[in-house]
């Protein structure tokens, strides 16, 4: 399979022009943290952002809620900052699964440009 791949890929590239391959190379598989920083060359880089800040402040009240957990006396109180730290964690797996959501559409995004790509030089050859 995987020299399938790779055979179909240098297929591919010989049809398409310089610049055509350089884009093709660019929309090769990335890595996890290739994925992670690719969330923010996005159009919506800025509200990226602001989810990681959002997450970050949840860690901390998350911690901080745990230390609280643990300085209570009262019953009530034990429930309050367990359940302030289940919020709190709510939070951050919520935002989490937003990130990996994130990252799977851009990786979609990427295969589709990459069958654009590749219809358009299967088209190319046809027509000549």
């Amino acid at each position: 399979m995987k020299n399938n791949m790779e055979e179909i890929d240098r297929l591919i590239k010989e049809t398409l022009t310089e610049e055509e391959a350089r884009f093709y190379d660019e929309l090769d598989e990335q890595n996890v943290f290739e994925m992670l920083l690719g969330m923010f060359k996005t159009k919506n880089r800025w509200f990226i952002v602001i989810v990681n800040i959002i997450h970050l402040v949840s860690l901390v009240l998350f911690v901080y809620c745990i230390v609280q957990f643990f300085e209570a006396e009262a019953t009530k109180e034990v429930i309050k900052w367990a359940s302030a730290g289940f919020i709190c964690l709510m939070l951050g797996g919520m935002l989490k699964l937003f990130g990996w959501m994130q990252m799977d559409k851009n990786a979609l995004m990427r295969e589709i440009k990459r069958l654009e790509l590749q219809v358009s030089s299967l088209a190319g050859k046809i027509s000549q």
